[in-house]
């Protein structure tokens, strides 16, 4: 073992941990299992990265300008720097997750989760330079591990640098979520189905226009989220611990974004109100409304085919993959497992969204404590989504069977199809086929046989798909 002291006290750690004090008091603080994301712990990596780089161009620019270092600034020998950035490139890497002990909830504004990080950089560091873990008299976490960075500016714009990445996933996904929407569009587009409003039959309609609605939301759904970048892509980076750059070299507040932009390829820009950037996450609270859109879309859809699919329809017109088995007592049974796995993805991200909600407008004058649950909850939400889209499309739209002929017989017998027939016999005598074919359970042919409403030709020629489809009717389709 090893002991690590701070003015609190000391601990004992295992010698080869890469982890700290301040991690461990953090770790029995907050007796709590969810793990921290690890996204979020890469993009930390890449924070930590541009800010060494930077240090580095500042105390080679001060040294060009002064010929040495002037006295009494905070600066790191170029050995040290080297063995920083590599250890920071490691975490960039997801390197030593195993290291990151504190949990996603948890107190203190993300002080835990900076030093956590703080003191796997600085083990590492350590390492790399032949030493043991612990050494901080050679690399310090607060010294050297976290020169001119505060909580403050450091966590949230890890956090956004996470959610950016997850972000352009999360359009990828949604893109080919759409493809396979509209190849499943494109199969069916002629095949005639009943149209149902309120859960009743309504008017006829087709499996290519209930299709490419679906095709229309996520088109919105795509757009939006792509929008998303561009209200969260302002960081506070330099701003230190109140967004006022209170300790830190002007330089540094001007350099370190520009570096985290070319290392990270993403269009972060710092804030030209690091105070506001800062103390407010309404940022957060509307991207994360966006994605909450998304996820309403998505359980909408696969509400639908659920539905549609189901034994208690029984229709037979709609199949979708048979899985998994579905029960360890029921033989044979198989269950809408993807469906039910993006409804219950789709509740949480609204739940989520409350969390966020309520999380933000909590924050206190010059800083918000809760970007720790705030950041987990919107990188699960995101994470969540992409995992919907992608099984919404590997395994549910793309292999969707639909009966076409089941579905046009169902139609021709059901009298929400007399609609159609309005325009040319007008309402009442189309309610009179309607009951007819309602009490007799006849289709729309042996029922217009009885009552002679036109003839048979004029109808089979209202009845083809391509003019139940158009959209309304013109004068030149009504009878002279």
């Amino acid at each position: 073992m090893r002991t690590e002291k701070d003015f609190l006290g000391e601990i004992e750690l295992p010698p080869d941990a890469l982890y700290g004090i301040h991690s461990a008091r953090a770790a029995d603080n907050f007796p709590c299992k969810t793990p921290f994301n690890q996204e979020w712990y890469r993009a930390m990596g890449l924070t930590k990265l541009a800010c060494y780089r930077t240090c580095r161009s500042f105390i080679k620019a001060a040294t060009g300008k002064y010929g040495k270092m002037p006295e009494n600034v905070a600066w790191i020998s170029e050995d040290i720097l080297d063995k920083l950035d590599a250890a920071a490139t490691g975490v960039a890497a997801g390197n030593h997750f195993d290291h990151f002990i504190v949990p996603a909830i948890q107190g203190g504004a993300g002080t835990s989760i900076n030093m956590n990080i703080n003191e796997i950089i600085a083990n590492t560091a350590l390492v790399k330079m032949g030493s043991l873990p612990g050494n901080y008299t050679l690399i310090d976490p607060i010294e050297h591990a976290n020169i001119y960075q505060s909580t403050n500016d450091v966590v949230p714009t890890a956090l956004r640098v996470a959610a950016m990445k997850l972000l352009l996933e999360l359009e990828e996904a949604i893109n080919r979520l759409r493809t396979s929407v509209e190849k499943a569009e494109s199969r069916y587009r002629q095949s005639i189905r009943i149209a149902y409003t309120q859960m009743q039959e309504a008017v006829p309609s087709s499996w290519g226009m209930l299709l490419g609605a679906y095709n229309e939301a996520l088109s919105r759904d795509w757009w939006r989220v792509s929008k998303c970048i561009e209200r969260i892509k302002t960081v506070n980076l330099g701003g230190s611990a109140a967004g006022t750059g209170i300790a830190v070299p002007r330089y540094f507040i001007m350099e370190v974004v520009p570096e985290l932009q070319r290392l990270t390829g993403l269009p972060v820009a710092r804030s030209e109100n690091m105070p506001d950037s800062t103390s407010n996450h309404d940022s957060l609270v509307e991207v994360h409304a966006i994605i909450k859109a998304c996820a309403v879309n998505f359980e909408k859809m696969v509400s639908d085919l659920r539905l549609l699919a189901s034994d208690l329809a029984g229709h037979g017109e709609v199949s979708i993959p048979r899985l998994q088995a579905g029960s360890s007592i029921m033989p044979g049974k198989v269950n809408p497992v993807i469906p039910e796995f993006v409804i219950s993805a789709a509740r949480k991200v609204y739940a989520n969204d409350q969390l966020i909600t309520s999380l933000a407008a909590s924050g206190c004058l010059d800083l918000n404590a809760y970007i720790p649950v705030t950041g987990h909850t919107l990188l699960e939400s995101l994470e969540l989504l992409i995992a919907s889209a992608e099984t919404m499309s590997g395994k549910l739209f793309k292999e969707l069977a639909i009966d076409g002929r089941a579905s046009e017989a169902r139609l021709l017998g059901s009298p929400s199809v007399t609609t159609a027939l309005v325009p040319f016999i007008g309402y009442n005598s189309a309610g009179r086929l309607a009951a007819l074919m309602k009490e007799k359970d006849l289709d729309i042919y042996a029922a217009n046989d009885e009552l002679r409403l036109m003839d048979h030709e004029r109808l089979a020629n209202i009845l083809k798909p391509s003019n139940l489809l158009k959209m309304g009717f013109s004068l030149d389709d009504l009878p002279a």
